[in-house]
């Protein structure tokens, strides 16, 4: 066996989300990997006819205080941080009767979720995960060692890399997961600390934190030899990110870019009061005209600069049938 395989033997699964998780689980549990659950992870687990040890179980504790207490454990943190073939750690580990854990499957309370839908102040601090985002940092620290999984997307992966060799995952694949875990985690926090900016009316707190979730891979960034990735934050706004593309190339920065500005732009006016087109190109306008219907204002908006508007982005702020 390659030195940077490290066989699964041991998994501890802990989700919000529980899209997938009985297939998941019944795969692993058919390759004889022991699991330990929390809660209503735990008890879907159970009801599925699956062995499953409860983190209480292994903690000596109950869950407390609404469920905020229940994985911030030595039995928990040192099986995950523990690393393997450390003399120090490996006689810690028999010496307080703590257990390696090898994977760690992780999805966090549903926060941004529960602010989109514009929840009260109180349900959106219960939403605050505690324990996933410590257990999540701990694995991911200790990927020598330790496969940590943030995403549903990611338990087919998974299951092929243990299935490709024979039970054990890679240090690649755990590199991979860890960095989307640390990515998830500066995300989740990035959308609590800005919600709470925006409760608290700063719009200059001391810490700005920015994170956002891919929705695609662009063709280029600004320029064709860069790179770049379209990503959404938690905020529920309307605009380019909640649009959907119809047809046509994957977009570039430029295009999202320019339909961002556009968009902003014919948002200034009313549309109750009148008919408003934008042309926008490198995010400038082109041409900007209301009218007594959408044609009227098109075609006042494109004389303002015809050559500029060429492969420029036309933004209306009515439907095409107030044309």
């Amino acid at each position: 066996m390659s030195s940077d395989l490290r066989p699964v033997k041991r998994a501890l699964l802990s989700v919000s989300d529980k899209t997938g998780l009985i297939e998941f689980a019944r795969a692993l549990s058919a390759r004889g990997i022991e699991l330990v659950s929390t809660g209503g992870t735990s008890k879907a687990i159970a009801e599925a006819g699956l062995k499953v040890l409860d983190v209480s179980d292994l903690t000596g504790f109950p869950e407390m205080m609404d469920g905020r207490v229940k994985t911030l454990h030595p039995n928990v943190h040192g099986g995950l941080l523990a690393i393997r073939e450390n003399p120090e750690h490996e006689a810690a580990l028999l010496a307080h009767d703590i257990r390696p854990i090898d994977l760690l499957v992780v999805n966090l309370y549903p926060f941004e979720e529960t602010i989109a839908k514009g929840a009260a102040y109180d349900e959106c601090i219960e939403n605050i995960d505690i324990g996933g985002p410590a257990m999540i940092r701990a694995a991911a620290k200790n990927h020598a060692d330790v496969t940590v999984i943030v995403d549903v997307a990611d338990y087919a992966s998974l299951l092929g890399a243990l299935e490709a060799h024979q039970g054990a995952t890679t240090l690649a694949l755990r590199k991979h997961f860890a960095q989307k875990a640390y990515a998830r985690t500066a995300v989740y926090d990035a959308a609590i600390s800005n919600w709470f900016a925006a409760v608290l009316e700063d719009s200059a707190p001391d810490y700005r934190a920015m994170g956002g979730t891919l929705l695609e891979k662009m063709r280029y960034g600004e320029n064709p030899y860069q790179a770049a990735g379209f990503y959404k934050t938690a905020e529920h706004r309307f605009g380019v990110s909640t649009a959907r593309q119809v047809q046509g190339k994957t977009l570039s920065y430029n295009n999202v870019n320019d339909t961002d500005a556009a968009f902003e732009c014919v948002a200034e006016f009313d549309p109750s009061r009148t008919a408003a087109v934008a042309i926008i190109k490198h995010a400038n306008p082109c041409g900007v005209a209301e009218g007594a219907n959408l044609l009227e204002a098109y075609e006042k908006a494109l004389r303002c600069d015809p050559v500029s508007a060429f492969g420029g982005i036309v933004a209306l702020n009515l439907s095409l049938i107030h044309i």
